[in-house]
């Protein structure tokens, strides 16, 4: 557990299904996704109950603010990093808030992992600016080399920074 001046960076637990499942069904949280919004909330459960796995190569978080589920953040698979919020928290430094606090004990909890990565749609220039601001480096941007929600080719920028 992580507190910050405004959240709670924590283990997810089953009371998250429904704050949870309100962020991964939400079409403008899950744009930039690896997958379209979630349709029913079995499809939550099934990414809930992975969060709350205790595995070796994860580090994965929910963001807590004001006593709900807001989002998730953290290394969901060494050494891959990354965050969502549900909208109504975006552009208040919630993301940098949660991420910066996570790194550090990121550090701390896997000594043995020397980088991270992060993938994301160069679209996003709110995510690309996020890392940077937080260390990370461009590394390259490949073009339609992800096939999104079944239909729409993307491209992928990819980013890399040491882990203090």
């Amino acid at each position: 557990m992580i507190r910050t001046a405004r959240l709670l960076l924590r283990r997810a637990r089953p009371t998250d299904l429904e704050p949870l499942h309100a962020v991964l069904s939400h079409p403008g949280a899950m744009r930039y996704w690896s997958h379209r919004a979630h349709d029913d909330i079995t499809q939550s459960l099934g990414y809930l109950q992975g969060l709350m796995e205790d595995r070796p190569d994860s580090f994965d978080l929910v963001i807590e603010h004001q006593g709900r589920c807001i989002g998730k953040a953290g290394m969901w698979r060494a050494p891959d990093f990354g965050y969502i919020l549900h909208p109504d928290h975006w552009g208040k430094g919630l993301a940098f808030e949660a991420l910066s606090a996570i790194l550090p004990e990121l550090a701390r909890h896997r000594p043995h992992l020397p980088k991270l990565t992060a993938e994301i749609d160069p679209r996003n220039l709110a995510s690309g600016r996020l890392l940077e601001k937080l260390g990370f480096t461009h590394l390259r941007t490949e073009e339609k080399n992800f096939l999104y929600g079944g239909w729409e080719w993307c491209d992928s920028a990819y980013y890399e920074r040491d882990l203090p």
